[in-house]
């Protein structure tokens, strides 16, 4: 089948998510896939003249390298406010070519103004329409100001849809809050390689390359590092107790909003190399990484409305290598996982130290990282492919 995506976040550079993975391996299983996307992060690059011109992107692959995925960026004009305006109209004639010279079987959207825009012109070609939603799209939006506007047009596209997919419950039951009929919604959990996410994997090439000794114990953290991420609130919490925890160590892998506040405050406490800030990395060197830490983490802002709904797909890989989870008590995480899971809960940020020693001094780290393994080992992403493709199939049927 031939499949349009439509999505308003940076296929390229944002960190691998459901979609890739799930379209990298269906172009695998013989699918063809197009993506029209947005390069959201635009304001922060160093780019001259009003308008980002058109770019089409071949050969594009994020998770799997022989996948072949072709990427389309329509052009915009590149000021806040404008940038949305402009991009409907250049989304809606981007969409419009791909359905006349594509011929795509469906319609896929992970966005908001191109999901609606994609939504009504699949009606009017007869072409089933699916809307994916693995966030809360509205509270995304930078601008307060136009989050409301965002969840009308939410509404909207989800109305407009014939199927619409969530990856946990808590996603499924903001759909139907937004309009999602129950015999159009289905749930398709998110997936874990298991094969390359093998807690046997050896770890010394990047204890040695960091300085981790085997008496140091791993606080690990990777994505994008966002303002609420309560990994500022950590460091610091470090920072002002180095001579208690001598032996923790925070590793962080990727970049973010709070990227140059992190490096300020490892200065600051004067961390040296128990806090280590690697930047982003490529996606293939994650289970490596994630071999060397003890403790993975997740201590977002337990009031942060973005967070409320939400089950990164990082969780599952952590689970999946054996590691235990401390992680904020968010709504979403906690009603997918549950309690025993493999996931030690947190109200914030500046008690992960605590925990993470309590669990080590109580002797409980390998009974509860192994019941996370044992949770998510059903959630290989080749089992998550297939209840996906199928669902599209039957769709088209």
């Amino acid at each position: 089948m031939k499949i349009l995506v439509v999505q308003e976040s940076d296929w390229l550079k944002r960190n691998p998510h459901q979609q890739h993975h799930l379209m990298d391996r269906m172009v695998l299983r013989g699918h063809e896939v197009k993506v029209i996307d947005y390069p959201i992060d635009w304001p922060k690059e160093d780019s001259k003249g009003l308008i980002f011109h058109r770019e089409v992107h071949e050969n594009v692959s994020k998770v799997k390298p022989e996948a072949d995925i072709e990427v389309i960026r329509p052009s915009f004009i590149k000021e806040p406010g404008l940038n949305y305006a402009s991009l409907y109209f250049t989304h809606k004639k981007e969409i419009k070519k791909q359905i006349d010279e594509f011929k795509p079987d469906i319609i896929m959207s992970l966005g908001l103004l191109n999901a609606y825009t994609g939504s009504k012109l699949a009606k009017q070609h007869g072409i089933p329409f699916v809307y994916y939603l693995i966030d809360v799209l509205y509270a995304l939006i930078p601008e307060k100001a136009f989050q409301s506007f965002g969840k009308k047009v939410n509404m909207k596209a989800i109305e407009n849809s014939d199927l619409v997919i969530t990856i946990n419950q808590k996603l499924k039951e903001l759909a139907m809050e937004l309009g999602s009929k129950p015999e159009t919604t289905i749930l398709i959990d998110a997936g874990i390689d298991l094969n390359d996410f093998d807690p046997q994997l050896d770890d010394s090439n990047i204890r040695n390359m960091y300085n981790i000794s085997e008496d140091d114990t791993v606080l690990f953290f990777m994505g994008w590092i966002y303002e609420f991420a309560g990994m500022k609130e950590l460091a610091m919490e470090l920072g002002k107790n180095k001579e208690k925890y001598p032996h923790m160590k925070i590793l962080i892998v990727g970049d973010g909003d709070a990227y140059d506040r992190m490096v300020e405050i490892k200065e600051e406490y004067d961390l040296g190399d128990q806090l280590i800030l690697t930047g982003k990395q490529p996606y293939e060197r994650i289970p490596e990484f994630l071999a060397s830490a003890d403790f993975c983490l997740l201590p977002a802002y337990i009031d942060e409305e973005i967070m409320q709904d939400i089950v990164p797909i990082k969780l599952y890989e952590y689970l999946a290598m054996e590691k235990v989870v401390i992680a904020s008590e968010l709504p979403g995480i906690s009603k997918e996982f549950g309690y025993g899971n493999g996931i030690e809960y947190v109200q914030k940020a500046e008690e992960v130290l605590e925990t993470a020693q309590r669990i080590l001094d109580e002797g409980r780290y390998e009974e509860i990282s192994k019941k996370g393994r044992e949770y998510v080992k059903s959630n290989d992403w080749e089992a998550i492919t297939d209840k996906f493709e199928n669902a599209l199939e039957e769709l088209i049927k």
